[in-house]
């Protein structure tokens, strides 16, 4: 009896996760097309293809599901940057890191930056929803600033403070951050891919957007700081 239970949970809980992954899939793509007040819990069911109950019983509400969505696309950017985190927490901490060191982290985060933005599964639907947080002022909107901060903005800040030895609070790191991280967000609008004539950026294209990003980053910090060598 026990061998049963024992095989069957499993398969159980291996269901659970594969419907529940299917809902926040198809929640994600309505609440990009339709906003969180134009959705309904019949088309998310629908999209799905969960009776109404089921929303309910994973996540107990339209609310809790939007929330869910929000809080997916936190793991997913949490998980993409994670492998970079802690060598740039360790250079930021550590006063003897050379500039080319943390040059180099800092021309690493920007391509990480850039994969996340423009690759990945539903990535248009999260480039919508994203604009929709912003419009509608929704209740994922601070999860997502929050996320941005902590995942690009406060690592590219900690080193690009410590490029220039200045404080993390002063006005001019702080600008020259969001100057610098401005330079990929371009590339998450609509209005890029217009631009370029394509909805999605291959392979090739997000290559040579990382290529020109960090010659960017080298020529800003070459001119600003003669003795930083390029890396």
């Amino acid at each position: 009896m026990s061998i049963v239970t024992t095989r069957q949970r499993p398969k159980t809980q291996t269901r659970g996760e594969d419907t529940r992954r299917r809902i926040l899939e198809a929640a994600l793509d309505i609440f990009a097309a339709e906003g969180y007040e134009g959705a309904s819990t019949r088309q998310l069911a629908e999209r799905a293809g969960v009776n109404l109950p089921a929303i309910q019983y994973y996540f107990g509400s339209k609310e809790g599901l939007y929330r869910a969505v929000i809080g997916d696309i936190v793991d997913q950017t949490e998980a993409h940057m994670a492998p970079l985190a802690p060598k740039v927490s360790a250079a930021i901490a550590d006063r003897d890191t050379q500039p080319e060191e943390l040059l180099e982290l800092l021309c690493e985060m920007m391509e990480s930056f850039v994969v996340l933005v423009t690759s990945g599964p539903q990535i248009d639907s999260k480039r919508l929803l994203f604009a929709r947080a912003e419009v509608e002022r929704t209740a994922g909107l601070d999860t997502l600033h929050e996320s941005g901060m902590r995942h690009m903005f406060q690592p590219c800040l900690g080193l690009i403070s410590r490029l220039f030895d200045k404080p993390t609070d002063d006005p001019e790191m702080v600008f020259r951050t969001l100057a610098l991280l401005g330079q990929v967000i371009m590339f998450c609008h609509d209005s890029t891919a217009r631009v370029l004539k394509t909805p999605e950026l291959d392979d090739a294209s997000v290559r040579t957007i990382q290529r020109l990003l960090r010659e960017h980053t080298q020529a800003i910090f070459r001119t600003n700081l003669p003795g930083v060598k390029s890396v």
